[in-house]
């Protein structure tokens, strides 16, 4: 059974310009909380009540990131006390800044074009144990502790659908 996730909308820097709120992209402070209610970004960002939505990426950790077209970077989720691999989802800067400030995986889903946090409603969390920034800035490790299954099929794994044949060289 497909695993549901809580989810938000886009917040104001992933909005194309004809969705942004009367203010603009920064109109998220307390004067602006309306019209950033009215551009569909939920209650929690409107009303400034959720501490996470406060402040964006830290500069120096955007800085380092190299995202592909749509603003996205590659995240391989593994346990971290094992070392399997569990899932590959995707993160922007603001999915990235969730993760790093609640410690609970979050990501961005391209199919419904929305935030998710791993295990919200399922149970199946994701408690991120740490983060690191590949050598090249365009993949992120997340090392977590996972609670019941990762993947949406109900497997531990996304990597469980089988192998691919790989040649044999005699020679190594």
């Amino acid at each position: 059974m497909a695993e549901r996730q809580v989810a938000e909308r886009l917040p104001p820097e992933r909005l194309p310009p004809e969705r942004l709120p009367a203010g603009g992209r920064d109109s998220t402070t307390a004067a602006g909380a309306e019209p950033v209610a009215a551009a569909g970004l939920g209650p929690a960002v409107a009303t400034g009540v959720d501490p996470v939505a406060v402040a964006g990426l830290d500069p120096a950790v955007a800085a380092r990131l190299k995202r592909d077209a749509a603003g996205l970077v590659a995240a391989v989720v593994q346990q971290y006390d094992t070392g399997e691999v569990l899932m590959l989802a995707w993160m922007d800067d603001e999915a990235l800044r969730r993760t790093l400030a609640t410690a609970r995986a979050t990501f961005w889903s391209r199919s419904r074009q929305e935030y998710w946090v791993k295990g919200a409603t399922s149970g199946n969390v994701q408690r991120v144990k740490s983060v690191a920034v590949d050598c090249d800035g365009d993949a992120l490790l997340v090392r977590v502790d996972q609670t019941g299954v990762a993947c949406h099929t109900g497997a531990r794994s996304c990597f469980t659908a089988g192998g691919l044949p790989v040649a044999r060289n005699p020679g190594w």
